[in-house]
């Protein structure tokens, strides 16, 4: 506790050095990301505190209200029988995405959308989806995942303030993204003001509070022809807030564990912005003092300006359509697990692990800590997407041969699966 006091002073002493954005945005954090938002955890007050704070900085910064009835809020319930909630105990919850609109002023063009989303839920106290399994009880704030996308979006809404698009840009903060990117497939299948295929481009924030030597990540970049060529002219002119160019890695399709993917499924262009996995990925350590605030702020103007650009084009994307990864028939809330912890700042060609949970799967197999898992029951695992879709193709109770490097010994273990959260 005492080392994240002193990181918290040493990030409130440097605020007099922050641009008015950067302030915002992390004013915005420090509301998002407090131990008394619960971990913005479905079904916690938190959560719902959280999803007025947005709908009133929505209001604030002149949005017009996307929600029926004149709200901000598009309400609905979760199913009992969606995978991750029955196993979460959340089933008939209710939960809500936030919605405001910036309407276009082109009669030719406005009933085209873009969309720019990120989810404002977290894991509450952490739970089967945390990756410190010590830490269960203990709020999980979220501060980058994702309070700074959420914060992101914020500061897009004051900076589109004035904005005469010529398409309607909509702003969507969606709920239960962390039990299965449940809020924006609700909003895909009942999108607001306009049907899904009005939909130009959709842009995600999630995880975009670590920014690094200047290093951004546009995931979805191949998704339409158009977009490699005006990320880089945007990159290249600047936009609101933007100083400095960033290290951007333009590449991808659009499928991946996050809201812009159902969106793709709908068969819409898509953007992740994303400054990278990092070792506080759902931990309890996931706090606000370990967030750039100048870089999330920076990350929004940039987002407002491909958001403008996007908006004020003459013609159509070119979407290009990519197979969906093989996945099992098993989902996030009733799949295998092997009980590893995984290294989140990244290895080369597997999945490096930092520990495995005491009594699991992979302890009785063997496998330890500095392992680096390259496949998994016949499946090859390059990265974390690759071993959550080998796990996804098992079900509990299964035996399989999990290959690990670990030094320079390549190991073939072999192990019995168990269930997630078991």
């Amino acid at each position: 506790m005492y080392a994240l006091t002193l990181a918290a002073l040493t990030v409130l002493s440097a605020q007099d050095s922050l641009s008015p954005g950067a302030r915002r945005v992390l004013a915005d954090l420090q509301y998002l990301a407090a131990d008394e938002r619960e971990g913005r955890g479905v079904g916690t007050k938190g959560l719902e505190q959280a999803g007025s704070y947005i709908a009133d900085a929505f209001r604030r910064a002149g949005l017009q209200a996307g929600g029926p009835a004149g709200s901000y809020s598009q309400d609905f319930t979760l199913a009992p029988d969606a995978p991750a909630v029955a196993h979460a105990g959340l089933g008939g919850a209710s939960v809500r995405n936030v919605i405001g609109i910036v309407p276009g002023r082109s009669t030719a063009l406005r009933g085209q959308v873009i969309v720019i989303g990120a989810h404002y839920d977290h894991l509450g106290l952490g739970g089967p989806n945390a990756l410190d399994p010590d830490s269960t009880g203990r709020v999980h704030n979220g501060a980058d995942d994702n309070a700074s996308g959420t914060a992101a979006l914020l500061e897009i809404a004051r900076l589109l303030r004035g904005a005469r698009p010529a398409r309607t840009i909509v702003l969507v903060a969606f709920s239960a993204e962390e039990l299965g990117v449940i809020g924006s497939t609700w909003y895909v299948q009942h999108p607001a003001p306009q049907p899904v295929d009005s939909i130009y481009a959709m842009l995600n924030l999630d995880m975009v509070g670590r920014l690094r030597e200047q290093r951004l990540l546009a995931i979805g970049a191949a998704t339409a022809r158009e977009f490699p060529a005006l990320l880089d002219s945007v990159n290249a002119a600047g936009g609101p807030g933007v100083e400095a160019r960033f290290a951007l890695t333009a590449s991808g399709d659009g499928w991946g564990a996050s809201d812009h993917a159902p969106f793709y499924a709908a068969r819409r262009p898509v953007l992740h912005f994303f400054t990278d996995l990092h070792e506080d990925y759902h931990r309890a350590t996931d706090d606000w003092p370990k967030i750039n605030a100048d870089g999330v702020a920076r990350i929004a103007g940039y987002v407002t300006a491909v958001a403008l650009a996007l908006a004020d084009r003459s013609g159509p994307l070119t979407f290009v359509d990519a197979p969906r990864p093989q996945q099992a028939s098993g989902s996030a809330g009733t799949s295998a697990s092997l009980g590893t912890i995984p290294d989140m700042t990244g290895s080369p060609g597997g999945v490096r692990l930092t520990g495995v949970r005491s009594g699991s799967p992979a302890e009785r197999a063997g496998i330890r800590a500095g392992d680096i898992i390259i496949a998994l029951g016949g499946m090859r695992v390059a990265d974390l997407y690759g071993m959550t879709d080998a796990l996804r193709a098992r079900q509990p109770g299964d035996t399989v041969v999990v290959v690990v490097k670990r030094g320079a010994e390549e190991l073939r273990l072999t192990a019995v699966l168990g269930r997630r959260g078991g």
